[in-house]
């Protein structure tokens, strides 16, 4: 006879999805409740709107009043096929976008509104009411992937691998074969100039130059397979932090886009016109640390081999100079069976992929790093870099767990 008493899944609210605001000094949480939103540092609590019903995907415009909101989660607040502007200083629905089928992400600066759906985006002049001003087809696109900048737009293109890139002022449009395989991750950096890339295969990371679309360079985040939770590049152009399913967050260095190790080979097609040592414990200390030099980095990682002639790619990759372990465990819709091993996890209904968001990535400046994840158990991490004897490290300065408990 089984007396244990039955665990309770109701208790407290669960995150679905986290995001960064632009300059990753807040970040907001859709929950199957509603929505709040948080200081990066410290992680404080600035603002909980509670719905009683749940908030799939969020997109912050600045420290502004206007957040984008679409619904998601088992019981939705808003319909997911559309975009609800929220203006929080009034509490209303400032703009509605309405689509024909789920939307998995929107983005938003003053002024322009960048909607994703599973198989096209749509651009949109930031006004009342709102201007459609191009849409165009991708291919299979389930998170939801796109980028907003000052002047460009991107997104997946029509064949799995591909990029589109899209001025926003001539609507000349450039694609880049980026990878053999389906796209995972992507981000455009702070000033627009370089874009990175990942696939499915996760093992990889391309970037390339925006101006004229060549491969600036490849960066090996490791040999096995693994999902890409984020990509997101310093306040300085300058590094690039790595999240995946493997627990690790990564950091490489960035080349100059117009520097000499800028790729001769530009694939792209462009079509006008077209619509000191470190404090922390040995649990927070880095799982590898490398000089700052990428190729000293090889050297280090696989000493003479990497000199070698003839032997596999991997050898002489630029891999990260550091790396460090960050928290991914939980599920929002998972749980324990009667007998305590854990069930099969339920695919959250609304959400891009059907799983909350992990390893979400912010800088808060080229040493500092906060990475959010959503879930019954969010948490929020803070990293930082720092120089040693043996070269930079990066390690957990602290985390919380953000929505209490």
């Amino acid at each position: 006879m089984n007396t244990r008493p039955a665990i309770d899944e109701s208790t407290g609210p669960v995150s679905l999805t986290v995001g960064f605001n632009q300059d990753s000094s807040c970040f907001a949480v859709g929950l199957d409740t509603g929505f709040c939103v948080f200081n990066s540092d410290p992680c404080e609590l600035k603002v909980s709107r509670d719905f009683n019903a749940g908030i799939g995907a969020t997109e912050m415009l600045g420290k502004a009043n206007y957040i984008a909101l679409v619904g998601g989660g088992k019981n939705p607040k808003f319909p997911t096929h559309k975009v609800i502007i929220w203006d929080d200083a009034k509490q209303v629905a400032a703009v509605t976008l309405e689509f024909r089928s789920q939307v998995l992400q929107a983005r938003l600066s003053r002024s322009q509104i960048l909607v994703a759906l599973l198989n096209s985006v749509s651009l949109y002049a930031f006004s009342s009411p709102p201007k459609n001003v191009s849409s165009f087809e991708t291919a299979d696109n389930p998170s939801g992937l796109c980028c907003l900048g000052s002047s460009m737009i991107a997104f997946p293109g029509r064949t799995p691998g591909q990029v589109q890139m899209v001025e926003i002022s001539t609507g000349n449009v450039s694609i880049i074969p980026a990878h053999g395989s389906p796209l995972k991750a992507m981000t455009l950096s702070p000033n627009g100039e370089i874009l990175a890339t990942a696939s499915e295969t996760g093992t990889l990371i391309r970037l390339f130059s925006t101006t004229n679309c060549a491969r600036v360079s490849e960066l090996r985040r490791g040999v096995d397979p693994a999902a890409i939770f984020s990509l997101a590049i310093s306040p300085s152009n300058t590094l690039l932090a790595v999240t995946s399913d493997k627990a690790t967050l990564h950091i490489f260095d960035l080349p100059h886009p117009n520097s000499n190790s800028t790729s001769r080979h530009n694939p792209a097609t462009t079509i006008p016109n077209s619509r000191s040592s470190s404090p922390y414990s040995s649990l927070d200390r880095p799982i590898s640390s490398t000089s700052s030099d990428t190729a000293t980095s090889n050297k280090q990682k696989w000493g003479i081999l990497g000199k070698l002639p003839l032997l596999p790619r991997l050898f002489s990759d630029t891999y990260s100079f550091a790396s460090a372990p960050i928290a991914i465990d939980d599920d929002p819709y998972s749980s324990l069976s009667l007998n305590g091993t854990p069930k099969p996890s339920v695919p959250i209904p609304g959400i891009p992929g059907g799983k909350a968001r992990k390893g979400v990535i912010g800088w808060l400046d080229d040493s500092t790093i906060v990475v959010v994840g959503a879930g019954r158990d969010g948490r929020w991490e803070k990293f930082v870099i720092g120089n040693g004897e043996a070269g930079r490290w990066v390690g957990r300065q602290g985390w919380k767990r953000y929505l209490g408990g």
